[in-house]
Parts: C-alpha cells; structure tokens; sequence
C-alpha cells in the first residue's frame, strides 16, 4: 500500500487518541517508521496490525478500527485536493458510486503501483444501492465501508448505513490472501448493501422523458454503429460475437494470422479478448445487463506471426461460410491484413517454425512483433437488437504504442480526440524523455554531493572523536548540559619519552627530529588504544596520556590500563631506540572528568588521582612501569607480577610505597 494510506492513519490517531497511544501501538507491532512518505510503498500487512494494536489499545473491536481507518483517508485526501475530484463525478451518491473505478484508474498515472480494488454498482432503489468490491487483499471489507459512509456525508449529506450482505474469500484480520485450496488464483468478493434515501435520483433517473420530436425519429442500421466506431463489436444473450467493426476485425487478423476467420465471429467473446477491467469479473448477460456505467477493458489475445498462417487465412474458401455472410469491413480486413505480412516479413519470419520453441526452456516463446491491442469502453443495451454493444476505441498513448500495435493514425475513430492525444501523448514523452535526462543528470550530481558531505561528515566525526568521546560528544549534540561528570574508580597512565633532543644540534634542527620522534613514538601508542577499555585523554609536550574506566566505566579498569603498558614495552626495544627511552607511571582512584573549552574542546580529568598517577611517571626510571601501592594490590590479585621499589619521596606526597610491574598474568 502507498504512504498516503498510513499517514492518514498516523495523523488521525494521534488526533483522536494522542500521540502516547500511536507510541504504544508502533511498540506493539514493532513497527520501526517514525513518518510515512506519500508515494512508498509499504507492506499491506501493516494495516491490520495497526488495527489490531489499536484495538488491544482502546478497547474498540477490530472491525470498528478498520472503519476508521477508512474515513481517516478520505478525511486526510483532501489535504491532496482529491476531494474536487469526489466532488466532480456527480450530483448523486449514485453518480459517484458508478465512477468509483474510473477514478481508481485516473489515480493509477499518479500512484502507478496501486493495486486498486475493483467496485461495480449493480443494483438501485429508492432506498439505497447495492455494490460489489472485488481485491486481491483481505480483511479490507470493514475499511472500505468507513471510506463509503464518510463521503456520503462529508461530499453528498448523506447518513448512510453500508452492511455486508455476501462474502467470499474473506478473511478477517489479515491481508496475506485468500487461502487457496486449489492451484487457481482466488479473489475476495464482498456484496455491500448501502441504505440512504435514494429516491430523489431514481426520480430524475426514471421520469426523464425524451422531447416528442425524438421519438420519430426513424432506427438508426447496425451498421451505422460499426461505421462510426470501427472498434465496436455487438454481443447476443450468449456472450457470442454476432457483428464487428472493420478495424477490430482487421486488428484480429494481423494478431491472430492463420486462425478461421469464423473464429471471431460466432464465437465465445472470452475465448478472444481477456478482461482486465473489471478484474475478475464473470462475463454474462445478467452481470452486463447491471453494470453499464463501467468502463471495461478488454485486451484481444493473440497468437503470434506465422507466413504459413497468413497465407491459410489469405485461401480460405469463404464460400462455404453460409451461415456468416463477410461484411464490406471483414473483406477489407483480410486485405490489409496481407498488406501488413508483405509489409513486415522479417516480423512475421521471426516467430515461425524452430523460433518459437525457446531452446533454454523448451517452451514455446511469447509472440514477437506486435504488441496486444487494449480497448477501453462502455456496455450498451440495444433494445431494437436485443443485443449488447461493446462501444470502445484503443488505449494508446503516443505513436510508439500505435505502431506497435500496428495501427495508424487513420485507423482511430474519425471523432472524438484520439487521434489529438496519440500525437499529444508523443509530444509529452519526448518533453518527459528531456526531464528525465535533466533529473537524472541532476540525481547524479545530487548523489556525488551526498557522497562528498558523507565523507566529510566522517571526517568531521573523526576530528571530533578525537578530541572528545564518542558519548559525550552525542550528549552535546542533543544539546544536553551535562559535561562533567564524576568517577568512581578509573586507572590513569602517564608515558613519558626521554632524550629526544640532541644536544649536538642546534635549536631547529633538534625539534625537528623531535617532532618526528615523538610523531613515530605517538603514533605507536595511539594503535595500542583499544577502545572502549582505554581512552587517550592527551599529549603534552613530551608526555602521553591514556585512561582506563572513563568515559565509559570499566571494573577492570587497573587490569587494561597495565595490558596496555606492557604492550608498549614490548613494541619498543632500547637497542632501536639509541637514546630515547620511555619510562611509565600508573595510579587508581577516583577523577572528575569534563570538556574543557568551545574553540578547541579537550576533554580532560581532574583530581589528585591524575596528580599521583604524574607523579609515578615522574619518579619511574626509564624502560620502567611504576606502580602504585593502591594499583599494584589491585592488579596482583589478578595475577600480575610485581616487584616493591620500596619508599620513594613524591613532590607534594612525601614517602611513597611503590612497585615495579614485571608481567602480566600468562607471563
């Protein structure tokens, strides 16, 4: 189903219930959009379910959801201007009801994956009317009754009462499809009665009366019919064809080569054409008789092209044919039909003998050539015949469908506009083909911009990350004021490199190699941060900084601060080094943390904890991990291997209890 379905739902439960219920019912079903986009598509599923968390949510009946989901979309499609076109269709309910399909069809150009119902009036009275919905999805029923009583009153003032009087393959509740117990597709079929006063339009449908001067008028020849619309065929009692117009007569032949040409008339009209609209829709008198103010199409079944077929139907003994006298057209018609053959032999070659057998499947392929011929019109009752005319012309919309039809622009119906909108419709593409060239140039460079303001978006997100971390970053940008915040127990590690200036050289030459030093020194620590478990808070100067239990706390903060220093003792070996050294100090206890600054923000800890843990770098001795007392009984539990260093005197702390650390738990 597209968006516009369920934004109607959305916007009006919130309405009615609040935005807390359509919360709760999107938890219940799980559903995972925040919004719904006009022309998505989205699965036919969704519906029900809503119905059914909504009813769960308030108590209503399910059926009684559905219903108001329905008068939510025709409420909410006036939003879109649709209602002018509701309003249009006619001065009666009944006018609207007869147009239903035909507005379904109009919708298709803008909504052109709808999968639209089909909805017949059958029947009328003073006190209402009857109609039938015929869908490939279920559980619909109870929706389209609240669409039908909402426009009756919203559109025509009209209080209605719409029941469902028969029902075939329904299912409550669901939209996953009839359940096929045979291998034949299945359809639901549901008979709405719909009560309101109806006595005002069957007063100006039946009193109308023709002038006197109409009545002597003298009955206008069958031929006439054909004449004016060359497309036109004419239906007994038995759904038979008994007369047709040239054209369509003509168009059977060049699609239908080599078959007897008294297969088109005499025969079964659904053994020629296939009925696409009305979908589903039993071919029969008395379903005919009900339904002429709907639009059917009919799509004329073909067989292919085949030169062999052409020339058997070309030397026919049509004398024989007593019982179908040939009419003007069909003579007409035979004879183009050869024109076309010699006009087209490669079409007609190509689809005879071995080539029609696909030889990857086995299979006979689809015809070549021409493409099927679509025609679109009305049932009309003729009392004079007792006959049934079917008053149509082709659906073609620009010159490259004519032709491949194999039609000209001759062919269509001398009146009416046919002919003006093939050749408007040729015109249109051609602009659309010029729009769409520009849009898709204009898609490709819109998507280039997308992919350039991702790069640097993940460049921005990168610098940003880190200065500051991941978690207190997404704070700031919800805009949250909390920054700082206090910890418990985190480890700090101070790393220090020695020696990196040369005193042999001079001032630049010496920060030179400096910078570079600790540039490769850095560097190499900054691949030993594993986060979350260890954050690099700084550098300054000489002097690298990491903690373990901030901004994401971590028990084992004091066992990966010191993974950590004994992974950088082993990246570095004091025979590679010359005289650079690293020495190594780490302390426990509890910090304050907090960004610090809107130019450029650090992210920075605070507390005596940070002190001692600088100091113990500090103090260390170089190619040394200096712990103290506090992180040295913390982690000697864990299996680490310490050593004492003893007392050390610390600036600002006095003697301190020290220890070496040696190795980790596995040695």
């Amino acid at each position: 189903m597209y968006g516009m379905l369920y934004e109607s739902v959305q916007h009006y439960v919130q309405e009615e219930y609040g935005t807390h219920v359509w919360k709760k019912v999107c938890n219940i079903i799980d559903c995972k959009h925040n919004s719904f986009k006009t022309h998505q598509i989205y699965p036919d599923k969704l519906m029900p379910d809503i119905a059914a968390a909504l009813s769960a949510c308030t108590g209503e009946s399910f059926d009684s959801c559905m219903n108001f989901f329905g008068k939510c979309f025709v409420r909410f499609f006036s939003n879109f201007g649709y209602d002018k076109m509701i309003r249009s269709t006619g001065r009666y309910f009944c006018d609207f009801l007869q147009s239903i399909d035909n507005i379904h069809l109009i919708m298709r150009f803008t909504y052109p994956k709808m999968k639209s119902p089909s909805m017949q009036l059958t029947s009328m009275d003073d006190k209402g009317a009857v109609i039938l919905y015929r869908s490939s999805r279920t559980g619909m029923s109870k929706y389209l009754i609240g669409q039908m009583t909402e426009v009756a009153q919203e559109f025509y003032g009209l209080q209605i009462k719409a029941y469902v009087i028969e029902s075939q393959n329904d299912i409550s509740g669901g939209t996953a499809g009839p359940i096929k117990m045979t291998d034949g597709p299945l359809t639901v079929i549901v008979k709405y009665r719909l009560d309101f006063d109806n006595s005002e339009y069957m007063a100006k449908r039946v009193n109308t009366e023709a002038h006197p001067s109409q009545l002597k008028m003298p009955t206008v020849k069958l031929d006439v019919f054909l004449d004016l619309f060359p497309f036109t065929f004419v239906l007994n009692h038995d759904m038979k064809i008994t007369h047709a117009g040239e054209k369509i007569v003509e168009t059977w032949i060049m699609h239908n080569p080599g078959a007897n040409l008294k297969g088109f008339i005499g025969t079964h009209v659904m053994d020629l054409f296939h009925c696409r609209r009305p979908k589903d829709t039993t071919i029969d008198w008395d379903t005919l008789i009900q339904m002429r103010a709907v639009l059917f199409e009919f799509e004329l079944i073909r067989t292919g092209h085949n030169r062999d077929a052409y020339d058997a139907a070309l030397n026919m003994d049509f004398e024989n044919y007593d019982e179908m006298d040939l009419n003007e057209a069909q003579t007409i018609a035979i004879t183009k039909s050869k024109e076309f053959n010699d006009a087209h032999p490669a079409e007609a070659e190509l689809a005879a003998g071995e080539d029609e057998i696909d030889p990857a499947t086995g299979e006979r392929r689809s015809s070549q050539g021409l493409k099927s011929i679509l025609l679109k019109g009305q049932m009309f009752y003729i009392k004079d015949v007792d006959s049934m005319i079917f008053l149509c012309s082709p659906l073609i919309e620009n010159l490259d469908e004519l032709h491949a039809i194999g039609l000209y622009l001759n062919d269509l119906n001398p009146h009416g506009l046919s002919r003006e909108l093939v050749m408007a419709g040729w015109q249109h593409c051609s602009k659309l083909e010029i729009m769409f060239e520009k849009e898709e140039q204009r898609s490709d460079e819109l998507e280039k911009s997308l992919e350039l303001a991702d790069s640097w978006k993940r460049q921005g997100d990168d610098l940003l990350y880190s200065m500051i971390p991941r978690p207190i970053a997404e704070r700031m940008r919800n805009s949250q004021e909390q920054v700082c915040e206090s910890f418990e127990e985190v480890s700090v590690i101070f790393i220090e490199v020695l020696n990196v200036y040369d005193g042999g050289l001079n001032s630049i030459q010496g920060a030179m190699m400096a910078v570079n030093t600790l540039n490769k020194v850095f560097s190499v620590l900054d691949k030993e941060i594993i986060s979350p478990f260890v954050y690099k808070v700084e550098t300054v100067g000489m002097v690298y900084m990491a903690v373990s239990g901030a901004p994401d706390v971590n028990p084992l903060h004091a066992q990966h601060a010191c993974d950590m220093a004994l992974r950088v003792m082993k990246k570095f070996h004091p025979k590679d080094m010359g005289d650079v050294a690293i020495r190594v100090g780490i302390n426990s206890g509890p910090v304050v943390a907090g960004v610090v600054g809107q130019k450029v923000p650090r992210y920075c800890l605070f507390g005596d904890t940070v002190n001692t843990a600088s100091r113990m770098e500090s103090s260390s001795d170089p190619w040394k991990i200096q712990l103290s007392k506090y992180t040295a009984d913390k982690v000697r539990e864990l299996g680490y291997k310490v050593e004492s260093r003893g007392t050390v005197k610390v600036k600002g702390k006095g003697e301190m209890e020290t220890y070496w650390l040696l190795e980790g738990p596995e040695g």
